[in-house]
């Protein structure tokens, strides 16, 4: 197959391997258009313990039938990929790069005590934020490997190297073993001020092994690798193209919705929601409230992570009945507020705020307002309210900005764009193209495989655009509405905390 990687014409591809599916993005620079898209589902395999697990070999399968599933003439012109990964996940390697385990993920909870043990040894969470300039979450990868070596004693004892799942697929692309800064801030093991591998946080994971050994050598962001030629034709790609670093989902999400400049938010309504804005230099909370992560250009990703977004919509939708193309129509049927339902939707328990086991409660229900309608709302309420929780504490720190950049399934969904502009009093924005992780992949990969010849921000504003159809408005009426369900909200959370606290019988 004959390589088309320089000039106009050229293709690129975006992979984002999420929790639910995986999904490929062909995007075609010059003429500004994607130009092919393919999507396949994952399984999720989850345990009343908290465990949340996949098989890293349907990844690579998902991706194969994606790329194949591109018209040839597509894969003739392709010049280079970038993937995107859920972040978190931990893929355990032997020596001959296959995996030891089920890859336990970011929703994963079931290693509480080995987070727990982890800070306790680095010295309680205000020593884990000097060490590393994040509290350790249990969601994060650290707490996974004493939990795996506890459970798994032999994929421990034969443990060769760790990858998260957007390594894996690199290594899968590459052959080789590398980590960019923006995915190893999740680790919960990076010094993100300093961008290296804390050593404080390794040996308080596992003090009788070298962990720094374990893991890959960080890259620059514009870094580029060969793709394997028997890949390559396993693939239908031309030989010899490259394969950029890529990154975390939020981090190619930032790229991918304009995130790449102070001032700006973003926001991903999916299986969970994120909402972060880039910063130029590290943005460390003492008290832990927010992940200060890296960006995956050299700059910094603060960032509030909640474990249950569309979750919380998709469990309550399933329960009553409701299918997808019904459930614009039901909100119809209720008020900004829910008339006092208030949905704490904790299914996954919670990262932000920090309460991995808490669990799910319906709060307020009278005799006239646990209706479905009202229900529904109340668990997109619940969802937007946690988030909300994020940005009054990132605003507290001074993060300013002009406008919301929405993504993610639930930015499809015109009653949550303007519950959204209403219960933040911003405007909001969505792209173009909705797939904000995929797409930043696929600018990350134009921008790194033609050589960075220019600034990774100039080139992203000069493709993400909006469209305005799908804009919103605050209205400060219905703002008023819910700020007052925000505040139910709140109080129903803060009442819930002790139960919170330890796991229930």
């Amino acid at each position: 197959m004959r390589q088309e990687n320089s000039g106009e014409g050229a293709v690129y591809l975006g992979i984002d391997a999420g929790t639910q599916s995986l999904k490929v993005l062909a995007y075609d620079p010059a003429a500004r258009e994607v130009v092919g898209q393919q999507s396949r589902s994952l399984a999720l395999d989850s345990a009343d313990d908290g465990s949340r697990e996949q098989d890293a070999a349907s990844w690579i399968r998902a991706l194969q039938d994606c790329v194949l599933a591109l018209p040839e003439a597509v894969r003739a012109r392709v010049g280079g990929l970038a993937v995107s990964g859920q972040q978190h996940g931990l893929v355990a390697l032997a020596a001959d790069d296959s995996v030891l385990a089920p890859v336990k993920l970011w929703c994963d909870t079931s290693s509480t005590a080995q987070c727990d043990a982890i800070t306790a040894a680095v010295g309680g969470e205000s020593a884990c934020i000097a060490a590393a300039g994040n509290p350790l979450r249990v969601g994060y990868t650290a707490s996974k490997l004493p939990w795996t070596k506890q459970h798994r004693p032999q994929a421990y004892a034969s443990l060769d190297g760790i990858a998260l799942p957007h390594d894996y697929l690199n290594l899968w692309l590459t052959g080789a073993r590398f980590m960019e800064c923006g995915d190893a801030s999740g680790t919960g093991w990076l010094d993100v001020r300093a961008r290296q591998w804390s050593p404080q946080m390794l040996a308080a994971t596992d003090p009788d092994r070298d962990l720094a050994g374990l893991l890959p050598p960080l890259v620059a962001p514009d870094t580029t690798f060969a793709l394997l030629p028997a890949v390559a034709a396993a693939l239908g790609l031309p030989a010899g193209i490259r394969v950029a670093v890529g990154g975390g989902d939020n981090m190619m999400a930032a790229i991918g919705t304009g995130a790449v400049r102070e001032g700006r938010l973003s926001m991903s309504l999916g299986t969970s929601g994120t909402l972060f804005a880039w910063s130029a230099r590290p943005k460390i909370d003492p008290q832990g409230r927010w992940a200060a992560f890296c960006a995956s250009d050299g700059g910094w990703l603060p960032l509030i992570c909640t474990m249950n977004c569309t979750v919380a919509t998709n469990q309550v939708a399933a329960l009553l009945g409701i299918q997808h193309d019904q459930t614009e129509a039901l909100l119809q049927a209720s008020l900004p507020g829910a008339a006092g339902l208030v949905l704490l939707p904790f299914f996954n328990g919670e990262r932000s705020p920090d309460l991995p086991l808490a669990k799910g409660a319906l709060h307020g229900m009278d005799l006239h307002n646990l209706s479905p309608a009202n229900l529904y709302r109340a668990a997109m309420e619940g969802a937007s309210y946690s988030l909300k929780l994020g940005y009054d504490a990132l605003h507290e720190a001074g993060l300013q900005g002009a406008r919301v950049v929405l993504t993610g399934g639930g930015a499809n969904s015109a009653a949550w764009r303007q519950l959204i502009a209403d219960l933040f009093q911003l405007p909001v924005e969505v792209p173009v193209q909705a797939e904000g992780a995929a797409f930043g992949a696929a600018l990350q990969a134009a921008w790194a495989c033609a050589g960075a010849s220019m600034p990774l921000a100039d080139l992203v504003d000069a493709h993400v655009v909006f469209d305005p159809a799908l804009s919103a408005q605050p209205d400060p009426v219905r703002g008023a509405s819910y700020a007052r369900g925000y505040q139910r909200f709140v109080h129903y959370l803060q009442a819930s905390l002790p139960l919170y606290s330890q796991r229930l019988p």
